[in-house]
């Protein structure tokens, strides 16, 4: 497959994995644009990813992934065909905190913000042939509370709150799946590698891979001839998984619609 001309958005790209993620793209020949919140974050990745793929169209866009305004505001910039969405920005604040728009920031970053990606960037990858998006999980994942997800009745907990996330976006993979196949787009999600990274850090943990090893299943599933046309599945170490989360149909439409009611 010539890689080249093709457009990818890799969202957290100056994260440990999320850079991986983007470097193993860009060193496909791909347009690639790094969506985060840090500008000189961004500008800094930029600079390492081009030093090392030696592929110079590479672009930056600061976008804080929790709040709906910003990147709905990014969907009417970008207007370039896209080809492949790799959603993979993640937060775990210690304290429960909200965003300006009022919702909890873990539910808005970890959930929301891959939901209102999609959404709004589809229209993008409508036509693109071999459209793919991957949408970055985790093993670590349970617990999501349809009634509580932004933790207003519950004790908050980081922990429980980013398994509760991970769970959810297992769960909307499968519910774009199933939207878009007719559209040519194939959507799935992955656990990376266990890396020590900021993330990790915020539950107390480091991490025995390396960013690049951490990157491996997400870039599988990005890059490889072998996923061409398969749609709704979990990954964990370049193998599909059965994922019990996404067998519950009722649940997935839930909270598909509840995610749809914010915006």
């Amino acid at each position: 497959m010539n890689h080249h001309q093709k457009n990818a958005i890799v969202t957290g790209a100056y994260g440990a994995i999320g850079r991986a993620i983007a470097e193993g793209i860009a060193a496909k020949g791909f347009r690639v644009t790094l969506v985060g919140r840090d500008l000189t974050q961004l500008e800094n990745a930029r600079a390492t990813i081009i030093q090392r793929t030696s592929n110079p169209e590479i672009f930056i866009e600061a976008v804080d992934l929790g709040l709906h305004h910003e990147i709905l505001e990014f969907s009417r910039r970008f207007e370039q065909p896209l080809h492949l969405l790799v959603n993979n920005a993640a937060t775990a604040p210690r304290k429960r905190t909200e965003t300006a728009e009022g919702i909890e920031v873990q539910w808005a970053t970890n959930v929301l913000g891959y939901f209102w990606m999609i959404k709004y960037l589809q229209q993008l990858m409508e036509g693109s042939p071999g459209a793919r998006i991957v949408n970055v999980a985790s093993y670590w994942a349970r617990g999501l509370n349809l009634g509580d997800p932004e933790f207003e009745s519950r004790s908050y907990d980081n922990d429980a709150a980013y398994r509760q996330a991970k769970q959810a976006d297992r769960m909307l993979s499968v519910a774009f799946a199933e939207r878009l196949h007719s559209k040519g787009i194939t959507v799935n999600s992955c656990h990376p590698g266990d890396v020590n990274s900021k993330l990790s850090n915020a539950f107390g943990f480091g991490g025995s891979e390396s960013p690049e090893q951490g990157a491996e299943t997400p870039l599988f599933l990005s890059l490889s001839e072998e996923v061409n046309s398969i749609t709704g599945k979990y990954y964990e170490h370049l193998r599909p998984v059965v994922c019990p989360f996404s067998r519950d149909q009722k649940a997935v439409e839930q909270l598909f619609d509840l995610c749809d009611q914010t915006g």
